[in-house]
């Protein structure tokens, strides 16, 4: 019984290659365009993505030509070729506006940008990229089933810009580029005023006020220890039980000795 249902799959493995071979090299584009259906069917994108680019050109301007550009696309989309997928789905719903379709391949474009969006630590442009698609779908389609998902991937995105901003700025801190650092911080203290990072972010531009300061120039430095300070009562009055209040506290002692000595001058 098994070397029975062995042969039969083998045979039907062979007669679908046979197909397959077939019209590849077929000058059909009807068959073509049949068999690519079949593989896209039995989730055999590639194949089916190779019958496709054949038949692409002669379609244009038939109307079989929407089904057949949906399917294409959504092969280049399940086999994760987002890209390619991202492409054609824009292309798609900007050819058939009429299309039922048209609603999900313009969300699907958006996605597969989203998809495309790389760890936060590597250059960002897919990020902005399919953000600006994302909203463009939003702003179209305020009704859509799709809308939950689009902005959940927008929240997601933008918590990974936001992230990158202030590693950035921290990274600036790190190496000792203080006014780097403190330019940074303000811009991302301004950009994300609701963020997560924001006791993290008040700490560190502290730090690099204070550092800066303590290690100034005699003609800058009370201006830039005044400054220093004003960035300690940024952090506690934001948070007044901080995790940072005892490093503060030391930095706040160390600016005031500081600032005596411009008093007893004045």
């Amino acid at each position: 019984m098994r070397k029975i249902i062995s042969l039969v799959i083998v045979s039907v493995v062979l007669i679908s290659c046979s197909e397959y071979q077939k019209a590849l090299k077929s000058d059909d584009v009807a068959l073509k365009n049949k068999v690519a259906e079949q593989m896209y069917e039995k989730e055999k994108y590639n194949k089916a993505i190779r019958l496709y680019e054949q038949v692409a050109p002669a379609f244009k301007g038939k109307p079989s030509a929407e089904r057949m550009f949906y399917f294409y696309s959504k092969s280049y989309y399940n086999s994760k070729q987002y890209y390619l997928a991202g492409y054609q789905f824009e292309n798609f719903a900007a050819t058939y506006p009429k299309s039922e379709k048209r609603e999900e391949a313009a969300f699907l474009s958006a996605e597969c940008y989203y998809r495309l969006s790389p760890v936060f630590s590597l250059d960002q442009s897919d990020t902005d990229k399919a953000l600006m698609k994302l909203q463009r779908f939003i702003d179209t389609y305020p009704n859509s089933e799709y809308l939950p998902q689009a902005n959940a991937y927008v929240k997601e995105l933008n918590e990974k810009l936001e992230k990158k901003a202030f590693e950035i700025a921290k990274q600036y801190n790190t190496i000792s580029d203080f006014k780097a650092a403190l330019k940074a911080f303000d811009n991302f203290l301004a950009d994300y005023p609701g963020t997560t990072y924001k006791e993290k972010a008040l700490y560190y531009r502290l730090d690099s006020a204070y550092k800066l300061a303590v290690n100034s120039v005699p003609s800058k430095k009370e201006d830039r220890l005044n400054y220093a300070k004003v960035t300690y009562t940024s952090l506690v009055k934001f948070k007044p039980d901080t995790e940072y209040k005892k490093e503060a506290d030391d930095m706040l002692a160390v600016i005031e000795k500081e600032l005596q000595q411009y008093s007893n001058i004045n």
